[in-house]
């Protein structure tokens, strides 16, 4: 074999590595750009569910409509009766009740 050709040979031998690393990390970037829509998409789709679900009764999914009551406002739901409320407007009934509105809302409540 003539030095010339291990020339050539060692060449390939090299270029063909090259191109093994090349291919070795576009597939890296491919799995890792896969990853990252995948990521995105998870994050869209929750942000979405969480938008969808706003102003949704959680139970049954109807669309809750607000009830004042005490001059608070309330989240009611028209198909299981559900009755949502956020922290700050539960305080304020509790503030309102002096005999214990729970016990009153309790009666009314299993009456029906």
């Amino acid at each position: 074999m003539a030095a010339d050709e291990k020339d050539r040979l060692g060449n390939k031998l090299r270029e063909v590595e090259r191109a093994r690393e090349d291919l070795y990390f576009a597939e890296q970037d491919r799995k890792l750009l896969e990853k990252l829509r995948s990521a995105k998409d998870s994050e869209t789709d929750e942000a979405l569910k969480e938008a969808a679900a706003r102003g949704r009764c959680p139970k049954c999914g109807a669309r809750l409509q607000s009830q004042t009551l005490h001059n608070v406002t309330v989240e009611e739901c028209p198909t299981c009766h559900g009755v949502w409320v956020d922290h700050d407007a539960l305080q304020e009934l509790g503030k309102s009740e002096h005999e214990g509105w729970v016990a009153r809302w309790l009666r009314y409540e299993f009456r029906k």
